[in-house]
């Protein structure tokens, strides 16, 4: 398939279930469909609410919904300055080969320049090594100085509850 009529654009509410779908897509391949648990009322709330938590680009092919990147801004004390942090990428099968991908990231890239960004992050799963060569076809580079950590569920419910004192709102 050629890649040549790819329009990549901002993701619009009526983008939210061609987005999900595509996220339990995403989950099959990473071996994690058992984890989503989104569903289009959480998303299109996560979005597109009052308080957005995050953003998406979708590309699209032949008015086909063919990948979609997701992210959200990050920010570093030591640049002082924003960045953006990359949850998914992703790039249906039927789509890949094409550069869409690479178009997806551009898009993020440039995004990141206009709004000062001091970097573009994302993780990947160690396991995955065509999205790592990929990646580092493009000139990123492996953080391991650092482990990343994460709190679910029961653990992050207990250490909110360790302290009974809720903090104010952002």
């Amino acid at each position: 398939m050629q890649a040549t009529a790819v329009e990549i654009k901002p993701a619009t509410a009526a983008d939210v279930a061609a987005l999900l779908a595509m996220i339990r897509e995403l989950a099959v391949y990473e071996k994690l469909e058992d984890q989503v648990v989104a569903t289009e009322d959480s998303l299109q709330r996560a979005l597109f609410g009052p308080l957005p938590a995050a953003s998406a680009v979708v590309a699209w092919v032949a008015g086909d919904p063919a990948g979609y990147a997701l992210f959200f801004y990050n920010f570093s004390t030591f640049l002082a300055k924003p960045g953006l942090y990359l949850e998914d990428l992703f790039v249906r099968p039927a789509f890949r080969g094409t550069a869409i991908g690479k178009k997806l990231l551009v898009y993020l890239a440039k995004l990141a320049v206009d709004r000062d960004c001091g970097r573009l992050e994302w993780a990947v799963l160690d396991w995955n090594l065509p999205a790592r060569r990929f990646y580092e076809a493009l000139g990123a580079e492996a953080n391991s100085a650092w482990i990343n950590y994460r709190l679910t569920d029961g653990p992050l419910r207990r250490l909110a509850a360790s302290d009974r004192a809720a903090p104010e709102p952002p």
